[in-house]
């Protein structure tokens, strides 16, 4: 029988080797992170951030930077904790602080003018979204009998109570059809935008024995039917349209008379802008 060659050792660095290779570079990344936060430094940090965002692809919707992106156009909600972060940042365990109050300053100021440019951009959105729903209710001959005006995050439609529903119900009437068919029409122009609908009502008690034991219940309902004649008569998708009822928590004028109870009976569309995040 043929002898058998003997095998030959594997080629290149053991198996282990590159494992350890691996461990060891994560390691050195971690301590160069831990070195790097020890001080904060705005140049500093941006870099560490760019260099992460290269080769990590750490920010998301096409963002190369930290204030880029999806981050920003959907408000600054995720940042809550900064200034917490910011203030505590440079200071021992004690409080005392450690230096570092330019940077911090810097960075406070920063995002304080982002903030307040989000806010303006968004502001300036909504100035111009109600501009034209404002002339489509002009076109539709609404301006008299729906009131208008915005917010930075959406803009808002108001509808008197007593037009749509009588005392204690939340049947619509049947002369309001018109009037909300032409407000659907506005709203389909619109709609990728979220829609948000909201009852109110005044301080007066529900009488007993009624169908509805509260204000609350009421308002609820007068919204759920705004609500479904949207979704019977419009073209709307209804996924991004809410409904809710407030009750008699938010007058807008005062319940001692009867002019101001029946402002406070309404019904409130809000149109949200493009950048607010409902």
């Amino acid at each position: 029988m043929a002898k058998k060659k003997p095998e030959e050792p594997p080629k290149g660095s053991p198996a282990w080797m590159a494992t350890f290779s691996d461990l060891m570079n994560l390691l050195l990344c971690f301590f160069v992170l831990l070195f790097s936060m020890s001080s904060v430094d705005q140049q500093k940090f941006e870099m560490l951030a760019a260099s992460f965002n290269q080769t990590f692809s750490i920010f998301s919707g096409g963002a190369k930077a930290i204030g880029d992106g999806v981050m920003i156009s959907n408000g600054v909600s995720q940042l809550n904790e900064l200034d917490e972060y910011i203030n505590s940042t440079g200071r021992g365990e004690d409080g005392e602080d450690i230096g570092n109050g330019d940077a911090e300053d810097e960075a406070k100021d920063e995002l304080q003018k982002a903030m307040e440019s989000i806010d303006e951009a968004k502001l300036a959105e909504s100035e111009e979204l109600a501009e034209k729903v404002e002339e489509a209710l002009e076109e539709e001959k609404l301006d008299k009998e729906v009131d208008i005006e915005f917010t930075s995050q959406y803009v808002q439609l108001t509808l008197n109570g007593s037009v749509l529903f009588d005392s204690g119900s939340v049947e619509l009437k049947s002369e309001s059809t018109p009037m909300l068919l032409q407000v659907g029409k506005i709203l389909e122009r619109y709609a990728d935008s979220t829609i948000e609908i909201e009852g109110h009502t005044d301080n007066v008690p529900m009488s007993r024995g009624g169908k509805y034991s509260n204000n609350d219940e009421l308002s609820a309902g007068r919204a759920l039917s705004v609500f479904n004649f949207m979704r019977d008569n419009t073209s709307l998708d209804m996924s991004t349209v809410k409904h809710s009822g407030r009750g008699e928590y938010k007058p807008v004028a005062d319940n001692s008379t009867a002019e101001g109870r029946s402002m406070n009976r309404r019904v409130e569309i809000r149109i949200y802008n493009s950048l607010s995040s409902y």
